[in-house]
């Protein structure tokens, strides 16, 4: 039950903003969807497969077991359910923000994350641009935090949800006036905001590292408020990877595999 309500509700976020992206572009793309699509969505599909018959609802699991168990900081406490819940939020949020910069830092995650990166555009599904192993380590270092907090079962469930929706939220490629994504970016990632760190000027795509609210980046010093190039004409991607045409799905599953390239 918990895989079909996040997948659900994830589905119609999809929904939801590649309608609003059609109607209300922020960029002009030269790649064609088709090209891009087959490609990212193919892997969403992919992902989703791999993780059913691997590692699909352990996150869930595992903090239903720490509660039963009694293990973990939150149960450990024996802390409030508006406590529990409100800090399991906040941490693996904060976790996540912490894999990432480890991900751009540590050359052996690199490998896997770059696949992310290699998209020459940016829309929602790019979103959806991982290679499984990456998605399958990010879901073991879920389950260790989770049983390090002692996280709240439901609470982990809303972070699967909010974490899902929030990312093809601020990969989308949707037209927001200045003046209310300035006022956004207060509290959440915006797309404008997430953009930069998709760009293929090195210092830019060194920051902005959130998914979903925006005080990490800011209390640890990784926020840029603007590219060096406009939104609507800065180069997306890796500049070794715009040399050659967009790659495809088999491509991009070796991709960790081969020589490591500069970024």
């Amino acid at each position: 039950m918990e895989t079909v309500i996040r997948l659900s509700v994830a589905l119609g976020i999809f929904c939801i903003m590649i309608v609003w992206e059609y109607l209300c572009p922020r960029r002009t793309h030269h790649i064609s969807r088709k090209q891009r699509w087959s490609v990212n969505l193919g892997l969403a599909a992919f992902n989703i497969a791999i993780m059913r018959l691997s590692l699909g609802g352990i996150a869930y699991l595992s903090a239903v077991t720490a509660a039963g168990q009694g293990y973990g900081l939150l149960n450990w406490l024996a802390a409030p359910e508006w406590l529990s819940v409100i800090v399991t939020l906040l941490f693996l949020d904060f976790a996540i923000y912490c894999q990432h910069i480890v991900s751009h830092k540590w050359p052996l995650l690199w490998r896997l994350h770059q696949v992310h990166h290699t998209d020459l555009e940016f829309d929602a599904t790019t979103a959806v641009r991982f290679h499984p192993l990456e998605i399958m380590i990010s879901m073991l270092y879920k389950v260790l935090c989770i049983a390090l907090i002692g996280a709240n079962p439901w609470a982990v469930i809303a972070f699967e949800i909010i974490l899902n929706g929030a990312a093809t939220f601020n990969h989308s490629n949707i037209d927001i006036p200045s003046a209310i994504d300035k006022k956004l970016r207060r509290l959440i990632i915006t797309p404008d905001m997430h953009r930069i760190h998709h760009s293929t000027v090195p210092a830019e795509t060194d920051s902005n590292y959130g998914f979903s609210i925006s005080c990490w980046d800011r209390l640890c010093r990784t926020y840029v408020a603007e590219p060096k190039q406009p939104q609507t004409a800065m180069d997306i991607g890796l500049k070794p990877f715009r040399e050659q045409h967009e790659l495809g799905f088999m491509q991009l599953l070796l991709l960790p595999f081969k020589a490591l390239r500069k970024r």
